[in-house]
Parts: structure tokens; sequence; C-alpha cells
């Protein structure tokens, strides 16, 4: 099944309104999407916790990496420039890092509080190779603005 973006969308923005807390936030929002494509292997988040640093935040899947400095892999890219990495093929990415041996292709967008801060990196990993698309990206990025950047 393919995530039907809209419901998808509805269904987050209820179960997150009136919420304050980045990691419940976070939580609600990456199992809500783990669930909502059988494309999604390992959907979570890592977190901006220092300088130049990712530490893995609430998550769906198989165990991840714990930390990922801005200067490796696909995360570290994403949060490094701010902006969206879509990957067809993690072998083809100099400098990924495999945190699952399954991973073939993978999706990972900025997270930005309203102050237009990196906070943190949405990543999804699919072990299908090619397996996202820029409307994933572009709808994806939409429904985290709309619970992040309030």
């Amino acid at each position: 099944m393919r995530a039907d973006y809209a419901t998808l969308a509805k269904t987050i923005a209820s179960l997150t309104e009136g919420e304050t807390d980045t990691v419940a936030l976070m939580a609600t929002v990456a199992c809500e999407i783990h669930h909502s494509d059988d494309r999604f292997d390992w959907t979570g988040f890592y977190r901006v916790t220092a300088p130049e640093l990712l530490k893995i935040g609430p998550y769906q899947g198989g165990h991840g990496c714990l930390t990922i400095p801005f200067s490796r892999g696909v995360c570290g890219a994403a949060a490094r420039t701010g902006e969206v990495q879509l990957v067809p093929d993690v072998e083809a990415f100099e400098g990924h890092i495999a945190c699952a041996s399954s991973t073939r292709s993978e999706l990972v967008l900025p997270v930005f509080d309203r102050d237009g801060t990196v906070i943190a990196v949405f990543d999804i990993d699919s072990n299908q190779t090619d397996a996202f698309d820029q409307n994933d990206a572009n709808m994806l990025t939409e429904i985290l603005a709309q619970v992040f950047a309030i």
C-alpha cells in the first residue's frame, strides 16, 4: 500500500493538535508515517542535540545508528545543507552510513522549527531501490512543516 498523504496529513494534524512537546510530536509522526506505506522499512528522527551532531530520536523499525555527525551520511547531508536528500540507491551515495544492511534507498528531510532552524532530520529507509519520488518528498515536507514549524 502507498501512503494517502491527504488522509495522513489530516490524521497527524488531529493527533498532534495542541501538543508542544517535540519528542511526543516526533513519536506520533514517526508511527503514523511508518505504518502508512509498505515501502517504509525504517522511519524516524535524528535530533540535533549538539553543534553538528544528530542523535537518534523516536523511530519505528529495527535499530538505527545512535549518533550521526553532520559531516557523514545522508542524514548528515540533510542536516548540514537544510535540503531534502532523495537517494534512489544508497550504494551510490558517497559516505553513506549503513545503519541497516537491508537499506537500498533513502529519503531524508530536514525538520525546521518556526524560526527556520534545523532541529532534526526525518529519515525513511526502504529495502527497495528507487522507492521514493519527489511527490513523497513534497508531501512529507508539508506534513513536517505543519507539525514542527507552527
